[in-house]
C-alpha cells in the first residue's frame, strides 16, 4: 500500500524529466525511500537499474554492481572496472539514457574513508552521467547531511535534497480507514507513521490485539524495529536503550538525564542526544515563550513507537515473558495507556495547525508550541502545551482533551479560571481541542473536535 508523498515525487519527477540529473533521498530506516523510488519509477513505466550496497569494501560493493549490470544486458560481458568512476566513465560513453539507483550509500562509507568516497562520486556527477539520471539514497541519516555541509566534496551536486519524514497522522490514518476518529489518534500515537510499521498492523483488530501481535510479540518484525533494527548502525557507539528509558513517555531536561544516565558533567550525554536528534528520533524543545532561557529547554522522545516501547518495554521483558502479551498488556499497559495517547495528541494538534498554515487558512502565527507560566495565586508553574504566539497581539491558548466522551461546561470553566488566573498572559482568545466534541457551547471562545483535526 503506498501513501502519500506527492510533494516528494513532484519533486523526484522535475529532475528525471530531465536529460540528466541527481537526486539525494535520505531519512531514517524503514520511513520509505526505497518504497518511494521504486513507485515514482512503476508511475512512469521506465526502466532503472537498483542497486543496494552492502556492508563491505568499495572493491566488493563495485564488483556486485558490475554483475548486476551484466545480468541487467547494461553490460555485454563481465567486464573488469577498478574503481566506480572506471564503471560510470564506460556506462556514460553507452550513450544510453540510464536511471541509477544506489541506495544505503552509507555502507559504502562505512568501510572506507568518508572524503574519499563521497570524491569519487562529486567527479562522477561533475564528469560522467551526461545520459544518467542517478538517486543515491541512505538510511545512516549522520553519514548523509555530512554531504550536504559546505566543503564536503558533494556540496551542491544534487539537484534535489529529500529528507523523508515518517507519514503525518492523516496520512497514517488511511492504513486504519475505518476505524473511528478516537481510535485513529490512539494508533498513531502508539504506532506512529512508518509505512513499514503500519503494513503489518491489522486493521480489524482493536489497539490491544495489535500491541499484543506485534510489539509485544518478541517474533514480529515491529518487535524487531523498536528493539533493535532503528538504532543499529548506533547501537555500539551509545548507551541507546539506558538514554531512552531515561526519557520514556516525559520532557527531561538535560540535566535530569545525566543523573539518571550516570554521566554527570562529563559531556557524553550531550553528543549521544546529538546523534538521537541527527536520526530524528529525540527531538529539543523550549517554551516557545522562553526560547533562549538553557533552563527552560528539554528532550523527549520523537519516534512514537520508540516512545511507547521504552515507555512500557525497557526493563520489563522478563515480566513480559512470564505473563504473555495479554496479561502483560493488561497489567502494565492499560492503567496508564490513554495518559499516553493523550500527550501524542497534543502533538497531533499542533501538527494540525502546522497543516493549517501551510494550506494558508491560519495567518499571522509565528511560533507553535508549549507556554511557561508561573501562577502566582495558585503559587504553581506549569505549560499550556498548545499555544500560538501571534506576535504583537498575543498568544492563543488551547486546552486539549482526549476524552471518551465530550467536554462539558464544567470543564471548560475549570480550564478557563486557570488561563484567566495568569495575569503575565497577553491572550489573543481562548480555544478547546475536544476529540469527542462538546456538551454546550459559549460564545467568545474557539472549538475544535476530533472530525476537525481528521478533515
Amino acid at each position: 500500500m503506498f501513501v502519500g508523498r506527492k510533494y516528494e515525487m513532484e519533486r523526484m519527477n522535475k529532475v528525471l524529466d530531465q536529460k540528466s540529473g541527481s537526486i539525494l533521498i535520505y531519512g531514517k530506516r524503514k520511513v520509505g525511500k526505497t518504497t518511494l523510488i521504486r513507485h515514482t519509477m512503476d508511475l512512469r513505466n521506465i526502466p532503472y537499474i537498483y542497486y543496494e550496497c552492502v556492508k563491505d569494501s568499495m572493491s566488493e560493493n563495485l564488483l556486485l554492481f558490475t554483475r548486476q549490470l551484466f545480468y541487467m544486458d547494461i553490460l555485454p560481458a563481465m567486464l573488469h572496472f577498478n574503481t566506480f568512476i572506471d564503471l560510470f566513465k564506460y556506462l556514460n560513453s553507452l550513450k544510453r539514457n540510464l536511471i541509477i539507483v544506489i541506495d544505503e550509500y552509507s555502507y559504502l562509507k562505512s568501510k572506507e574513508n568518508n572524503t574519499m568516497v563521497d570524491s569519487i562520486f562529486q567527479n562522477i556527477i561533475d564528469n560522467y552521467t551526461s545520459d544518467i539520471h542517478l538517486i543515491v539514497s541512505g538510511s545512516h541519516i549522520g553519514m548523509m547531511k555530512e554531504m550536504l555541509e559546505e566543503g564536503n566534496a558533494l556540496y551542491g551536486r544534487f539537484d534535489e535534497v529529500i529528507c523523508l519524514k515518517e507519514l503525518d497522522y492523516i496520512e497514517a490514518s488511511q492504513f486504519y480507514p475505518d476505524k473511528s476518529i478516537y481510535d485513529k489518534v490512539a494508533f498513531y500515537s502508539v504506532f506512529g507513521g512508518s509505512p513499514f510499521i503500519l503494513s503489518k498492523l491489522n486493521a480489524s483488530l482493536s489497539l490491544k490485539d495489535n500491541i499484543v501481535n506485534t510489539i509485544l510479540n518478541m517474533d514480529s518484525s515491529v518487535y524487531l524495529y523498536a528493539s533493535h533494527i532503528l538504532l543499529s548502525d548506533y547501537a555500539m557507539r551509545m548507551n541507546v536503550e539506558k538514554l531512552f528509558a531515561s526519557i520514556g513517555n516525559s520532557k527531561r531536561k538535560y540535566r535530569d538525564i545525566e543523573q539518571k544516565m550516570g554521566n554527570k558533567n562529563t559531556g557524553n550525554v550531550a553528543k549521544q542526544l546529538q546523534i538521537l536528534m541527527d536520526i530524528d528520533v529525540v527531538k529539543k524543545v523550549a517554551p516557545i515563550n522562553k526560547l533562549n532561557d538553557n533552563k527552560k529547554k528539554y528532550y523527549e522522545i520523537k519516534d512514537n513507537l520508540l516512545r511507547f516501547f521504552y515507555t512500557y518495554m525497557y526493563g520489563n521483558m522478563s515480566i513480559l515473558q512470564m505473563l504473555g502479551a495479554d496479561q502483560f498488556y493488561d497489567e502494565y499497559i492499560e492503567p496508564s495507556i490513554i495518559t499516553f495517547i493523550s500527550y501524542r495528541f497534543e502533538d497531533i494538534c499542533i501538527d494540525y495547525f502546522m497543516n493549517q498554515i501551510r494550506k494558508g487558512k491560519l495567518k499571522g502565527v509565528r511560533n507553535i508550541g508549549t507556554y511557561y507560566y508561573d501562577d502566582p495565586i495558585h503559587k504553581q508553574n506549569g505549560e499550556f502545551e498548545v499555544v500560538l504566539d501571534y506576535g504583537k497581539k498575543g498568544y492563543t491558548i488551547y486546552e486539549v482533551k482526549y476524552l471518551n466522551k465530550p467536554m462539558d461546561l464544567t470543564m471548560i470553566h475549570h480550564e478557563l479560571d486557570q488561563i484567566q488566573s495568569i495575569s503575565e498572559l497577553e491572550i489573543k482568545d481562548i480555544g478547546f481541542i475536544s476529540i469527542h466534541g462538546f456538551e454546550e457551547y459559549e460564545q467568545g471562545y474557539i472549538y475544535i473536535t476530533g472530525k476537525d483535526i481528521y478533515e
